[in-house]
C-alpha cells in the first residue's frame, strides 16, 4: 500500500507561513491543516494571528475554531482529528499541507508517536499545582529540570501544564518523556512526506515580531482579551496561557502599563520564535527556505515539488 503524501511548512512566528502555505496549496490543489496549539481556540483570533477568511482566499483550513476557550485539548487527540482530515483529503484526489509552528503537533502527526506509557497520577498533579500557587512556577521548573533538562530546555517555565504533565511521566515511569519521545519515532515512514521550513536572519525576524505585535493591538487585542475576561475565562486557562493573552491580562486589572504590557508581549515572543527555531533544526527532513535570499519562498517550495505530486 503506498504512503499517502503530505507537504508540511514550519518555521518560527511571524515568519510568513500563512501566505506561503496558501500560493502552494493554490498551486498543488491541497487544502491545509494547521499545526497550531493557539489557532484551535474559538474567539482568540487576533492573539493567535489567526489567517482571516481573506487571507485564506477559499483554501480550506482545519484545525482552527475546533473547541472554546474553557475547554481542554491534548496532542494526542490533534492527531487522531489531524489524521482523519489528511485521508479524507487525500480521498478527495487532493494534497493536505500541514503548516504551524507548534513543533508537538507536528511531529505527532508526521512520527510514530505513543502517548499511553503514563496514566495521569492526580495526587502529584495536585501536589505540584499548590507548589506552583505557594512557591510560582519556577520552583516546579526546576524540578522538571532534575529530572528531564531536555524537556526542561525546550519548554517555558510557565507552560505550567507541560511541566507538570513531562514530572509525572518520569515518576510513573522512571523514564524521561523527552527519551520517551525519541524512542517513539519509528523507522516506518507515516506518510510521503515533504518538510519545508521557512527562516529568515534573526534580527529581522525580531523586527517582524514587533511590527506583528504592534498590528495585533491596533487591530484590537486589548479588546479581545478584554471580552474573554469579561465572559468568564480565567487567566489561568491553557488557552489564556498563551503568547498575547498573559501578558495582556496584567495590563487590564491594573498591574502595569500598556507599554510595559506590549514589551513583555514583543520579548516573550523574540524567545518563542527562538525555541521554535531550535526545535525544527534538529529535525534533519527538514528542508530550510531563507526568505532573506529567497524571493519567492512557495514558487521554491512548488519548484521543488515538481514531478512528486
Amino acid at each position: 500500500m503506498s504512503l499517502l503524501p503530505l507537504c508540511v511548512i514550519v518555521g518560527p512566528t511571524a515568519v510568513g507561513k500563512t501566505a506561503v502555505s496558501v500560493r502552494v496549496a493554490k498551486q498543488l490543489n491541497g487544502e491545509i491543516i494547521s499545526a497550531d496549539s493557539m489557532q484551535i481556540y474559538r474567539r482568540m483570533d487576533i492573539g493567535t494571528a489567526k489567517p482571516t477568511l481573506e487571507e485564506q482566499q477559499g483554501i480550506p483550513h482545519y484545525m482552527i475554531d475546533i473547541i472554546d476557550p474553557g475547554e481542554q485539548y491534548s496532542v494526542a487527540l490533534f492527531r487522531k482529528v489531524a489524521e482523519k482530515h489528511i485521508q479524507d483529503i487525500v480521498s478527495r484526489g487532493k494534497i493536505p499541507v500541514m503548516v504551524g509552528g507548534t513543533g508537538l503537533y507536528v511531529r505527532s502527526v508526521i512520527d510514530q508517536y505513543s502517548f499511553t506509557q503514563a496514566g495521569i497520577d492526580q495526587e502529584l498533579r495536585t501536589r505540584l499545582h499548590k507548589l506552583a500557587e505557594s512557591d510560582g512556577v519556577l520552583a516546579v521548573y526546576r524540578l522538571l529540570e532534575e529530572v528531564d533538562p531536555n524537556t526542561a530546555a525546550r519548554l517555558h517555565p510557565n507552560n505550567i501544564k507541560r511541566v507538570i504533565r513531562a514530572i509525572e511521566v518520569y515518576y510513573n515511569t522512571g523514564t524521561p518523556i523527552s527519551k520517551l519521545q525519541a524512542g517513539d519515532g519509528q523507522k516506518t515512514e507515516k506518510y510521503r512526506l515533504f518538510m519545508f521550513g521557512l527562516i529568515i536572519n534573526r534580527g529581522y525576524l525580531y523586527v517582524k515580531i514587533e511590527k506583528r505585535v504592534d498590528k495585533m493591538v491596533a487591530d484590537g487585542l486589548i479588546k479581545e482579551v478584554s471580552s474573554l475576561l469579561k465572559d468568564g475565562y480565567s487567566p489561568e486557562l491553557t488557552s489564556m496561557q498563551g503568547l498575547g493573552y498573559k501578558e495582556i491580562v496584567p495590563y487590564l486589572k491594573g498591574i502595569t502599563t500598556l507599554e510595559d504590557a506590549v514589551s513583555t508581549l514583543k520579548r516573550n515572543t523574540r524567545r518563542y520564535a527562538k525555541r521554535q527555531i531550535t526545535w525544527f533544526g534538529h529535525d534533519q527532513r527538514v528542508n530550510w527556505i531563507d526568505t532573506g535570499h529567497v524571493s519567492d519562498p512557495a514558487a521554491e517550495i512548488i519548484r521543488r515539488l515538481e514531478g512528486v505530486y
